[in-house]
């Protein structure tokens, strides 16, 4: 299975370094259908891809060195979906945050895949 994982995260990384990444929901701004929910961590997508919402695969940058750290595989019961996030340069608490962002409601779970 190792090989299978090193070819997983290889991919994913050719992914991301021939696509353009797309920051659209800066660190401290406000989600914009709930303003009382804040980015701490910047939040974007990859251009020219597609998820399971049929907009682009959603990545979390963090404030490190630019390189994948983890993926973040969310169930959303409120939107009946579930998809990856993509952490890219993200410290170990920026990584805590934005675990604790996919799973501060009960409509929400997610878990934390390490590169």
């Amino acid at each position: 299975m190792n090989s299978f994982d090193n070819d997983f995260w290889e991919i994913l990384d050719d992914l991301v370094n021939d696509s353009e990444i797309v920051i659209d929901r800066p660190k401290g701004t406000a989600h914009p259908r709930y303003p009382n929910f804040i980015y701490k961590v910047d939040y974007g997508y990859i251009k020219n891809t597609s998820s399971m919402d049929g907009a682009g695969i959603d990545v979390w940058v963090g404030s490190g060195k630019k390189q994948i750290d983890a993926i973040m595989c969310i169930v959303d019961f409120m939107k009946r979906d579930s998809e990856i996030k993509v952490l890219i340069g993200c410290t170990e608490e920026e990584k805590q945050l934005i675990y604790q962002t996919h799973n501060e409601t009960q409509y929400m779970k997610g878990i934390m895949i390490r590169r």
